[in-house]
Parts: C-alpha cells; sequence; structure tokens
C-alpha cells in the first residue's frame, strides 16, 4: 500500500506522479490546438477550398477532417493491443511512450508546411501526427496502475486531466497571437505547428526525467520475439474474456462514450462557427470556460469517484452529457425562453457559450473516469495490455463515429447530424448499467499469470 512506503520511497512516488501528469499537460497542446480549436478551422475552411453552392460550403471540409482523423484511430486500433502486450512483457513502455512523443511532434511541426490547396499533404499529417498522439494517450495511461492503490486512482487520474486542461490554455494563448483565419494571414497561421510542437517538446521533459519504468515479473529478454509474444499475449487475453467480464461489458459502453467524445472533441468549434455563427470574442470565451470547467470536472469528479464508485460516476458524467445534448440542439428555443422569463436580451451566440461550459466539465470528468475504471478492473502484470483495449475500443468507437458523422452532415444539416452524439451517450449509459464494479475488481486483484 502507497501509505504503508517510507518517506523517501513517498518523494520518490510523487515525483512520479507529477512527471505522469505533466505528460497530459503537456500533450493536451495538441489535442486542443490542432484537433479542437484551431487547426480544425484551419484545415476545413483554407486549406480545403470550400464550395460557395453549397449549402454548407466548408462541408467538403468536414468531411476530410473527420475521415483524416478516423483513419488515424484505424491505425491506432491495429497496432494498440500488440504495443500495450509487447511494452507488458519487455517493460519498455517508456521507450513507447518517447517513440509516439517525437512522432506526433515531428508531424505536428511539418503542418507549418500546408498551404491552401495542399489538400492532401494535410490530410496525411494530421492522420500521422493523431496516431501518434492517440498512440501515446495509450502508453501513458497504462503506467496508472503502477502509480498509486487502486482506491487512488480516481485522484490521480482527475489531477492529470485537471493539469492537463491548463496546459490546453497554455498552449492556445500562443496560438492567439497569429491572427484572424483569412487566406491574407496564412503565413502567420502556419505557424500553428511549430508553436504546438514546440510547447509539447517542452512541457513533456519532466516525464522523461521522473517517470520510471515499471519493471513487472516478466522481465526482459534479447531472445524472443517480441511481435510474437505481444500478438499470443492479446489472444490469450480475449480468451480470458469470461475472467474480466466487467471490463469486456465497460469497453462495449465506453464504445459508444468514446463516439460521442471524438465528434465533440473535433468539431465542437467547428459546429459553433459554422452552425451557431460565434465570432472570435465568443470563441475565446468558449474556450477559457471549457478549459477551466473541465479542469474542475476532472478534480471534483475524481474526488467524486473515490467516494461513489468509478462506476456511478461514469454514469453521472453521461447524464451531464445527455442534458448538455439537449440545451444545445435546442440552444434557439431556450435563448427565446430565457430572453422572455428574464427580460434580457441574450444572443444565441453566448448562450451557446454559456452551455459549452457545462459540456467541458462532462469533458474531463468522463474521460478520468474511463480510464481510471479501466484501471482498477486491470492487473498490474496486463496494464499495457488492458489499455491497449481500452485504447481499442475508444479508437474504434471515434472512427467509426467520425466516419458516419462525415457522411451523416452532407446528407442532413450539421445541427441533425449532431443527434447522433445523444444517441451514442444513450446507449451507453444503458449498457454500463450491467457492469459490477465490485466483481470487476476482486477478478483484477484474484488474477495471477
Amino acid at each position: 500500500m502507497v501509505n504503508d512506503l517510507s518517506p523517501e520511497r513517498k518523494k520518490s512516488r510523487n515525483r512520479e506522479i507529477f512527471g505522469w501528469c505533466m505528460f497530459d499537460f503537456a500533450n493536451s497542446s495538441y489535442t486542443t490546438v490542432i484537433i479542437s480549436v484551431v487547426y480544425c478551422e484551419i484545415f476545413t475552411q483554407l486549406v480545403v477550398p470550400s464550395d460557395p453552392n453549397s449549402v454548407n460550403p466548408f462541408q467538403y471540409g468536414n468531411s476530410l477532417w473527420a475521415w483524416s482523423l478516423a483513419l488515424s484511430y484505424l491505425f491506432v486500433v491495429l497496432t494498440g493491443p500488440i504495443f500495450g502486450a509487447i511494452t507488458d512483457y519487455s517493460s519498455t513502455k517508456k521507450m513507447f511512450l518517447f517513440a509516439s512523443y517525437i512522432g506526433c511532434i515531428i508531424a505536428t511541426f511539418a503542418l507549418y508546411y500546408v498551404n491552401p490547396g495542399m489538400i492532401w499533404l494535410g490530410f496525411a499529417l494530421v492522420a500521422i501526427s493523431n496516431f501518434f498522439f492517440a498512440s501515446g494517450e495509450n502508453f501513458a495511461s497504462s503506467f496508472l496502475p503502477t502509480l498509486g492503490a487502486k482506491e487512488d486512482l480516481g485522484k490521480i487520474s482527475g489531477y492529470a486531466w485537471g493539469i492537463g486542461y491548463f496546459g490546453g490554455i497554455g498552449s492556445v494563448v500562443l496560438a492567439t497571437t497569429l491572427g484572424d483565419y483569412t487566406i491574407a494571414n496564412f503565413d502567420n497561421l502556419k505557424l500553428v505547428g511549430p508553436y504546438t510542437a514546440v510547447f509539447f517538446l517542452i512541457a513533456a521533459i519532466p516525464t522523461f526525467l521522473f517517470l520510471k519504468e515499471p519493471h513487472l515479473p516478466m522481465g526482459r529478454s534479447n531472445k524472443v520475439n517480441y511481435l510474437k509474444i505481444g500478438i499470443d499475449r492479446v489472444v490469450t487475453t480475449l480468451k480470458d474474456a469470461t475472467r474480466f467480464k466487467d471490463l469486456m461489458i465497460y469497453l462495449v459502453s465506453l464504445f459508444f462514450t468514446m463516439a460521442a467524445l471524438a465528434i465533440v472533441i473535433s468539431f465542437a468549434f467547428i459546429y459553433g462557427a459554422q452552425e451557431i455563427h460565434i465570432e472570435s470574442q465568443h470563441k475565446q470565451v468558449m474556450f477559457i470556460f471549457i478549459q477551466i470547467s473541465a479542469a474542475i470536472g476532472a478534480l471534483i469528479f475524481g474526488v467524486v469517484q473515490d467516494n461513489i464508485g468509478a462506476k456511478k460516476t461514469f454514469n453521472l458524467t453521461l447524464v451531464v452529457w445527455l442534458a448538455v445534448c439537449g440545451l444545445i440542439y435546442f440552444v434557439q428555443d431556450l435563448t427565446a425562453l430565457l430572453n422572455g422569463a428574464l427580460g434580457t436580451n441574450w444572443t444565441i451566440q453566448w448562450v451557446f457559450v454559456f452551455i459549452t461550459s457545462l459540456a467541458g466539465m462532462g469533458l474531463g470528468s468522463t474521460q478520468s473516469a474511463s480510464r481510471a475504471l479501466v484501471g482498477i478492473f486491470s492487473p498490474e502484470s496486463k496494464s499495457g495490455e488492458f489499455f491497449g483495449m481500452w485504447g481499442l475500443s475508444g479508437k474504434i468507437a471515434a472512427a467509426v463515429g467520425l466516419f458516419l458523422f462525415g457522411y451523416i452532415q452532407t446528407v442532413v444539416s450539421l445541427r441533425n447530424a449532431f443527434l447522433v452524439v445523444a444517441l451514442f451517450y444513450g446507449i451507453s449509459l444503458v449498457i454500463n448499467l450491467f457492469v459490477d464494479e465490485k466483481r470487476g475488481v476482486e477478478a483484477a486483484n484474484q488474477f495471477s499469470e
């Protein structure tokens, strides 16, 4: 138990936790600036030519953006569980994490060379950089079960998610210095790649200084085929699925949550710009509100989780999301209702911005709770595999969700396409009711190789 550690070991463990949390701080620069806030609009509106004859002139760019991210998630699906198993067997988690970190930085920096009309170079670099980012998420998360007692994992995961959102704020502050999203200003805008890459590079240094490689019982050997070992261990894990019944049910539930989250993360600001017509001042306030509420949500729900349980906490976050989806869909009616009842003169744009602060709280808490729940269902000797399976479920979901959304928004309006998000959250909530948290923890504690 962590409480039984010597003062020196506790100090060392705290350094490790700090180093681990700093990776969330660092990589948030990528997911926030490139995927969620800045480059998503640059790509869909400036790199990809618009169609003035379409109801939504940016429809083609939206589809390519969704499909580029979906393709990257499919590659993570193919590699995640096998890489996770290899890192468990060979004690190379840190090496794989470092490789993903460098790969993401290089591909992100290279976005500087994408100019308007260079659609496929932009498409490829987004897919490559997001592949390395998503792979790094899996590798970093697999350290979680070794950082503390199971009853502390909710708080530790919450700290990391919370700190991560402040990393997002810092990186976007840099990006806001680049000016307006116009072709005339594109020479400045394309600096977003190098800015984000350098931020990620510097901010993650504490991770590699303080985070230690967990040396698990399998040890390391130079005389084995790690790829074969990785495949064999994944096959074995799938064959033993009945021993981890609750983890498997949860991963099915998580599939639908992650499909919804992938759409929200990739299209929230695009939706705001194209459907609600938010302007720069709305975007700035919306971003700050989302980051702060996400950080608060991750921290608060991390503590709540350790008091009421991971399953109940996860379900509570899904209820929050369902409420947010309804408010966003009916934002025009809600605005009229509020102005009529309160005698105010709020615009749809500002009401949308305030609603997204609730979405931010769900964003931080849902992801933190999902990671912690996988952590408490994972035996230490299989943490890499199980977080690979976590990544497998999440990335398949992201790929499917984004492919579907990219197509649906070409058939119906962007507003109606967002109803898919609420549907996914509702399905996830129903499935997760069949998870028995206590039984899942016991299965993890009783497992032996």
